[in-house]
């Protein structure tokens, strides 16, 4: 697969701990995503942050980290991401998802 020079990335911040019909919200998007035919997804774990209710979520030695936030970037042509777009709002209920120009330098898999 060849990505263009000139692509997109898609963030998607969400918590670790959200669910859509039962399954683990960041494993259902990077399936559909991998279904769709996008380039690829990495979710990111994050060690402290707060959305838009301002709960302070954290990785604190002496408290139990739950809800840790978590953020999906997917790079992919302009075309791609906009079909994927429907999709998201279906699945998010509470979360942030943005979208930005990027230029792709390298985009490589081994032989095997």
């Amino acid at each position: 697969m060849q990505l263009p020079n000139k692509a997109e990335r898609l963030r998607i911040f969400i918590g670790e701990n959200d669910r859509h019909a039962g399954k683990l919200l960041m494993d259902v998007i990077i399936e559909q995503a991998r279904k769709d035919g996008l380039a690829g997804a990495t979710a990111l774990r994050g060690i402290s942050g707060y959305g838009a209710n301002s709960l302070v979520h954290s990785n604190k030695i002496l408290r139990l980290s739950e809800g840790l936030p978590v953020v999906i970037e997917i790079v992919d042509s302009s075309e791609k991401i906009e079909a994927f777009l429907p999709k998201l709002d279906g699945l998010i209920q509470e979360g942030l998802v943005t979208k930005e120009p990027v230029e792709v330098l390298m985009y490589r898999h081994s032989a095997g």
